[in-house]
């Protein structure tokens, strides 16, 4: 059964692959956040660049956000982050944001970091386009979640690759874990229960 489960995952990474028209450059940030938007007014490119990510359509789930990078200290995380999403996946939809701010801990092209997660890790669960999360071309939807005026909870820095951040199923933000937070961690877990 487990042998079956990789090769699906494998397949799906495949298909992902044959879909990556980005080349893994940074996703330039539309700078359109204001305030009394929420994040169900926020989209993003998908890591294949076929579709936009819609987080309007994750209306009723909770969403774990996340900064992800493939040659990190943190990057084991993704076996976690997949059996979390296995796990609470009709409650939960996680979104793994590559990102490579930190000691260029996220080199790849986009099929370089859609093989790396399907093949290390059997990823299923979405990846954007590769994105700031902090700085002049912070991604919009980092915007929101980092800035008090835009999420109405608490400004919060990004310090590492991993850092996560829940939403509840009404869209409102409840709060953000540091990289060292693991995903299957009761601080995060007892949301979803």
């Amino acid at each position: 059964m487990k042998a079956l489960k990789r090769i699906g995952s494998l397949v799906s990474g495949l298909i992902v692959m044959a879909g990556c028209g980005n080349s893994g450059k940074v996703l330039e940030p539309k700078n359109m956040v204001t305030k009394g938007q929420s994040i169900y007014d926020l989209s993003i490119q998908s890591l294949d660049s076929t579709n936009t990510i819609e987080f309007a359509n994750y209306k009723g789930k909770f969403l774990l956000l996340v900064n992800v990078a493939s040659k990190c200290g943190y990057t084991p995380q993704y076996e976690d982050l997949q059996k979390l999403y296995e796990q609470f996946g009709d409650t939960l939809e996680i979104v793994g944001f590559p990102c490579n701010q930190f000691m260029g801990q996220e080199p790849g092209s986009s099929e370089e970091i859609a093989n790396f997660c399907s093949l290390n890790y059997g990823v299923t669960f979405p990846l954007t386009a590769k994105i700031d999360v902090k700085g002049d071309r912070q991604h919009d939807v980092y915007q929101w979640l980092t800035k008090k005026e835009l999420n109405g909870v608490g400004d919060f820095s990004i310090s590492w690759n991993f850092n996560k951040f829940l939403i509840s199923p009404d869209g409102k933000l409840l709060e953000h874990f540091v990289s060292d937070v693991k995903p299957l961690d009761d601080k995060i877990t007892h949301y979803l229960k």
